[in-house]
Formats: C-alpha cells, structure tokens, sequence
C-alpha cells in the first residue's frame, strides 16, 4: 500500500514538474501535460464565449418569438375572419364610399356659396318673412369642411317661422339654425308681428388648395410642438 501512494505521490511530483518554469513566449515547447491543459482550456473559453455570444442569445430570441405566438395566432384568426368576408367587406367599403359621396354633395363649394345665401334668403320671403337682417359672419375653416354663421333676424307670424325652419331644413344643401329667439310683440313690431333671431350655419367642402394649406399648418404646428418638447 505504501508502494502505492509513493507511485502516486511520484506521477503527481512529476506532473508538477511539467508545469515548472514555462515559456509562456514558447507554448509549442511545452510538455505534453500543459500543452493539453491549455487546449482544454482554450477549448472551455470558447464554449463559454459560445454560450454567451450566441446561444444565450438565440434563446432570449426564442423566448421571445414564444412570448408573440399568442398574439400571432390571435392576429392570423382576425385576418382569416376578413379574408373569409372579405367580399362583404368590399360591398360595406363601396356603401360607405357611397354614403359619403352624398354627403359630400350635400356641401356647396365655395363658388356656390352665394346661390345657397339666396336660397335661404328667397325661403324666408317666400313666407312673407320680411328680413331685418342677414349678415354672413366669418368663414371657420374646420379640418375638412369650411363653416360660415349666418346672423338672422326676420319679423312675421309665429306659423311663418316654422314653416321658414322647415323650408330651410328641406334644402338641397345642409343648413342648421342655431341660438333661435322668438320675440313678443311690441313697439318695435306693431300689428303683434313676431320677430325671430337666430344664426343659420352653412357648410362647405374645402378646395384643394384649402386643403394643401389645412396640411401645412397641421405640419408646422406638429413640428413646432415637437420642437417645444425637445
């Protein structure tokens, strides 16, 4: 047994020795003992490297791709239900359009506006209305259409001026009345004449220039707000 553990102790004296005094400038002189400790140490720095550069990498990739299959699978559920109705769709897109369309005429251009002043006009004399005042205020550029108030102001009969709302509603063009005041009869309206003030509201579509200045100003002030925050 002691013969043992001398041979033993002898095998790791000697390997020891190997170790001793290396040229760390001549790795191809050393023994074959630190020659192979060093490739298996090469060896385990590259799989470490590996696994940090690449495979850690891959795996948090894949975590991640697993992370979005829920949302995937819910996503291709949606497009399949359009796709399956997607000849529906198209139909509802055209009615749409079509709808549109016909809101859209129902907007007067600018060159227009001034026939649509004296439609509102002729209605109310046409119910023997007799105007005391008709101002068209100042046009309110919207984001897609243009607003322009009309201040109201006519004397007649109570009836004559529903029946002139209703004429006004009938119009071919969109036409609201707003803010109606009905007065009592007094020594303004002798004979117990009424008279009636409101704002009619009229609406036009925006040109295309209209339009490319409505962009440009919705620009700057995008950009001048980004700016601020910066």
């Amino acid at each position: 047994m002691a013969g043992k553990n001398i041979d033993i102790g002898s095998a790791f004296e000697r390997a020891a020795a190997q170790f001793r005094g290396l040229n760390t400038a001549e790795p191809g002189q050393w023994p074959p003992l630190p020659k192979a400790a060093a490739w298996i140490g090469a060896a385990a720095a590259v799989v470490v490297a590996g696994w940090f550069l690449v495979v850690k990498g891959a795996t948090e990739e894949l975590e991640a791709e697993r992370n979005r299959e829920p949302q995937l699978k819910a996503d291709y559920r949606s497009k399949l239900s359009q796709a399956v109705n997607l000849e529906e769709l198209r139909k509802q897109k055209l009615q749409v359009q079509e709808y549109v369309t016909q809101l859209e005429k129902q907007l007067p251009g600018k060159a227009e506006m001034d026939a649509l002043l004296s439609d509102i006009n002729q209605a109310g004399i046409g119910r023997g209305l007799q105007f005391e005042l008709f101002r068209p205020g100042q046009v309110q550029v919207k984001d897609y259409y243009a607003e322009l108030p009309i201040a109201v102001r006519v004397s007649g009969r109570y009836h004559d001026f529903g029946a002139f709302a209703a004429d006004v509603a009938n119009l071919s063009r969109i036409v609201t009345l707003h803010n109606l005041t009905i007065g009592q009869p007094g020594a303004r309206d002798p004979g117990g004449v009424l008279y009636m003030e409101a704002t009619a509201r009229t609406y036009r579509y925006l040109d295309a220039a209209e339009v490319a200045e409505q962009q440009r100003a919705a620009a700057a002030a995008k950009k001048a707000q980004q700016g601020a925050r910066k």
